[in-house]
């Protein structure tokens, strides 16, 4: 028996000059070496004379059992036998040798028997070419081409080992007929006596699933006396290679492996027929294929710069090379091995292995005739040899929880909110009117899947007048009472409620109704689940390598690295891919402040400074620079905002300018005014007799309200774990605390900055918010006894919006101290606050609020002296909301009375607890 080479995983390549024993003279070798430095056509043409009896090789069927097929008589034996050797002589069969089957379609020959006594050939070296890119294939001696064209010859395959050559794909012009037998045989000067079989070296790590590059391997690889075909198929019984209407049976190998050796020139368009217990599969080889990545795509990958990453990584139904399957490719630079299962599979990856392409750490594999709906997961070898099962940090679907695979999935929404799209770019949210209701998705109707969302939200906020809705959680997430804040699935809309699709339906409605969609987005820490991103190939990846920079002290959870080239990549093309794939309108960025700071939450010595000695995070700082960059210069019109609760300099200042602390700007478009949403709910729960004591509270926000971009938030934070719900944070009977609800939302509607409303405080609810239940919309019930109270409420938040739409004095200058002006601010006893809002043009908003629970008759403020009447436009104390409905029906005009510093004043009847907008009439 032929000794094996070495593994071909391992060796260096060969060389067209190493000599084989046993093989042609010199002479021989020399002529064939010079044969496979011509062009495909100069070598066809001597092939074809060459001797014509080859051509018998498509003219019969011809079986080759276990006997040995008769020598033409010009073929040659590789040892320079004499001629008398043609002579009959006795068989000596060597043991575990098998023949191949060859079957041809022409009228049957039987090939007459003779025996000829072989000498053992000596272990050939092959040459191994690169499988990673359509490179002219190096190996000695025959010639690799491109493509497959011609028939099968007549071969016995000897086993051992081969290195490889690519396998390129034949036209599919080529692949119905196999030509001339003289075009494809083998040339007895170029037959060489080897085996086909995978060596043990590459057995063991395709078996092991640390085999980096199966493609070297398996699939068909010229090699010196044919083309060599193996396959890795566990558990089947039987293996056969169909190249057009030739079938070749694959020698069963053992443990799954299958291989044979047909003396073609070039790797011919063929197919693998498996046959399992039970049944007969035939398919496409997964292994003859050319990667699906680029090398451009791995260099912008290796960068972090490739802003479309989910269109590179993940998996992706295609067809390559004329062949429909699912492309997969996943990041794992760490990982010994890298095999797909799933459901095409039955959850065993062993024989689906993936190669891996250079030193991007990328690995990559198609699989043909899978497609969408299928369940998968990567199967990693870790470097310490141990396996784990990883759901796609890429999936762009996944199994509605508690279940943890990912899905194959694509695309095929059409939109139809192309008019919303042109315009929201009109204007910059910070000069545009932006009133947010946010929303729990899961709870805000409990049951509802996105579809049904999209038939009664749309409806329900732009009822209220709210411009934008602001949905959580969006990204899939394991644990529902995390309310989306602990992300496994950055690409995936969370598949409780439905598809991808679903959730680009509930978009569109959204738009198509005249509805911005904010979605939470959280790129400063992940769960550590042994299925997701933690220690994903075996050591820190998406984390940082140091623990105390990695662990999150307040959640349990794990920060990403975001100074490593490819994870500032995933988060920044996971920006980009909510707004470019789902339409996003903005990000509402989570937990900013625990980003930028090395010391958040941490005690000395559980934190290490940066480089210059200081406490910011300098690469969280790049990252959300460069985020923001991105998403504003790819997607005109959408608004990023940071949840960032510390007075860091330049949130929402631009990447390029700097600041005095000499940083450039976050580049954010808005933030969320943490302070003011402290105090102001600070100053709302004391007593209103105490609240003189604490008018700061009140007026501190205007010494910094132009410092950023605001918004002003009552979010889900606001109203659970304790905290309350709104109404029930106001002091007093159930009258005040409506009372004081309603006057605060007229002062917040009025104050410089935009409005975020969590969902069932535009109701007044009383109790806290739950995801369990949900809002309590059976306070709206028309049989319920305290139903007008509640619903009074809402018809506020209503009305506010719409004057507050209609009125630019109220947004314009939102971020312009021209747009505002106080009246008196410094009212501590009577808990009153006065000031205008002003348009560009100069047109005025007179806002009061009355925080005391007394009415106020005839109280004297200062006014422009230009404006003849003002006009009532909101009182909070209407009788129709459920106040007191003390009001000023009629225009208030102005007394020729300096106050408050003003040439002119006005008299008016403040009601109780309170808020009253008045406009030139």
């Amino acid at each position: 028996m032929t000794p094996r080479p070495e593994s071909s995983g391992s060796r260096p390549k060969g060389t067209a000059g190493e000599k084989i024993p046993e093989q042609p003279t010199a002479a021989q070798q020399k002529s064939a070496a010079k044969k496979t430095a011509v062009p495909k056509q100069a070598a066809a043409k001597k092939a074809a004379p060459a001797k014509a009896t080859a051509k018998k090789a498509v003219a019969g069927k011809t079986t080759v059992g276990k006997t040995v097929a008769k020598k033409a008589a010009t073929k040659k034996a590789s040892a320079e036998k004499p001629a008398a050797a043609a002579k009959k002589t006795a068989v000596k069969k060597t043991a575990a040798k098998k023949a191949t089957t060859v079957k041809a379609t022409a009228a049957k020959s039987a090939a007459a028997k003779t025996t000829a006594k072989k000498a053992p050939a000596k272990k050939a070296t092959t040459a191994k070419a690169a499988t990673a890119a359509a490179a002219p294939v190096k190996k000695a001696p025959a010639k690799t081409t491109t493509a497959g064209k011609g028939p099968a010859g007549k071969a016995v395959a000897k086993k051992s080992a081969v290195k490889k050559a690519p396998a390129r794909k034949a036209p599919a012009a080529q692949a119905p007929a196999l030509e001339a037998a003289s075009a494809q045989v083998v040339p007895p000067e170029m037959e060489v006596a080897v085996s086909p079989a995978v060596d043990a070296a590459d057995r063991e790590r395709l078996l092991g699933g640390t085999h980096h590059d199966p493609h070297s391997v398996l699939g068909a690889h010229p090699v010196p006396g044919g083309i060599a075909f193996r396959a890795f198929r566990p558990y089947a019984l039987s293996v056969a290679v169909v190249a057009g209407e030739v079938r070749a049976e694959l020698h069963d190998d053992g443990e799954g492996f299958f291989s044979g050796l047909l003396p073609l020139r070039e790797v011919p368009a063929y197919r693998l027929v498996v046959e399992y217990e039970g049944t007969v599969l035939e398919t496409e080889d997964a292994y003859r294929f050319l990667p699906t990545l680029g090398d451009f795509d791995l260099h912008l990958i290796g960068e972090g710069r490739h802003e479309e990453l989910w269109t590179a990584l993940g998996a992706h139904p295609m067809t390559h090379e004329g062949v429909t399957g699912t492309r997969f490719a996943v990041w794992a630079p760490n990982a010994r091995g890298v095999r797909v299962a799933g459901t095409f599979n039955f959850w065993d990856g062993t024989g689906h292995v993936m190669r891996s392409l250079g030193s991007s750490g990328v690995w990559e594999l198609f699989l043909p005739d899978v497609g969408e709906g299928e369940l998968y997961k990567f199967e990693i070898t870790r470097p310490d040899g141990s396996r784990t099962l990883r759901a796609d940090p890429l999936a762009r679907r996944t199994e509605v929880p508690p279940a943890t695979s990912s899905v194959i999935t694509s695309s095929a929404y059409e939109w139809g909110d192309a008019e919303w799209l042109a315009r929201r770019a009109e204007a910059p949210a910070h000069e545009a009117p932006f009133s947010v209701y946010e929303v729990h998705l899961a709870s805000w109707r409990p049951g509802l899947t996105y579809r049904q969302l999209a038939e009664q939200l749309p409806g329900y906020v732009k009822n209220l007048g709210f411009t934008h809705v602001e949905l959580m959680p969006v990204a899939e997430h394991p644990f529902g009472g995390s309310w989306g804040y602990q992300v496994t699935g950055f690409y995936a809309p969370t598949a409780r409620l439905g598809t991808p699709d679903d959730f680009r339906y509930l978009v569109d409605k959204l738009h198509q109704a005249g509805i911005g969609v904010l979605m939470d987005w959280v790129p400063a820490h992940f769960p550590r689940d042994a299925w997701a991103l933690a220690e994903f190939d075996g050591r820190p990846l998406y984390e940082h390598e140091d623990p105390l920079r990695a662990a999150h002290p307040d959640w349990g959870t794990l920060e990403f690295d975001f100074g490593r080239n490819e994870v500032r990549n995933f988060l920044v093309a996971n920006a980009v891919y909510w707004c470019e794939e789902f339409h996003i309108d903005g990000l509402r960025v989570d937990a900013v402040a625990s980003m930028l700071y090395l010391d958040y939450s941490r005690e000395p010595g559980q934190w290490t400074p940066n480089e210059h000695g200081g406490r910011e995070n300098l690469d969280a700082v790049a990252f959300l620079q460069e985020m923001n960059a991105t998403v504003y210069r790819r997607v005109p019109g959408v608004v990023t905002i940071a949840e960032e609760s510390t007075a860091w300099d330049g949130v929402t200042r631009a990447t390029h300018h700097k600041g005095p602390s000499g940083f450039g700007g976050l580049g954010f478009g808005l933030k969320w005014n943490m302070g003011w949403m402290h105090d102001s709910l600070q100053y709302m729960s004391h007593e209103p007799v105490h609240r003189k004591y604490h008018h700061g509270e009140m007026t501190f926000s205007m010494v910094y309200a132009y410092s950023e971009n605001y918004v002003l938030p009552i979010s889900h934070d606001e109203v659970v774990h304790g905290k309350r719900s709104l109404v029930s944070k106001m002091p007093g009977d159930w009258w005040q605390q409506r009372a004081g609800v309603r006057a605060y939302l007229g002062f917040m509607w009025a104050h410089p900055g935009k409005q975020l409303l969590f969902m069932g405080q535009e109701f007044a609810q009383g109790a806290e918010w739950s995801e369990a239940h949900g809002p309590d919309w059976w306070l709206l019930d028309p049989g319920y006894g305290a139903e007008p109270d509640h619903r009074g409420v809402r018809d506020l938040v209503r009305d506010l919006n719409t004057v507050y739409r209609a009125t630019p004095a109220l947004w314009r200058l939102d971020t312009d101290p021209a747009g505002f002006e106080w009246i008196v601010g410094d009212a501590a006893d009577d808990n009153v606050l006065a000031f205008l809002r002003l348009d560009p043009e100069g047109v005025p908003l007179l806002a009061v609020s009355n925080f005391a629970p007394v009415t106020r008759q005839d109280y004297r403020l200062g006014v422009p002296e230009d404006v003849p009447a003002w006009h009532e436009a909101v009182n909070t104390d209407a009788a129709r909301y459920g106040g007191s409905d003390v009001t000023h029906p009629d225009p208030v005009k102005p007394e020729p009375l300096a106050w408050h510093g003003r040439p002119a004043s006005i008299r008016l009847t403040l009601p109780p607890l309170a808020t009253v907008w008045l406009r030139p009439a």
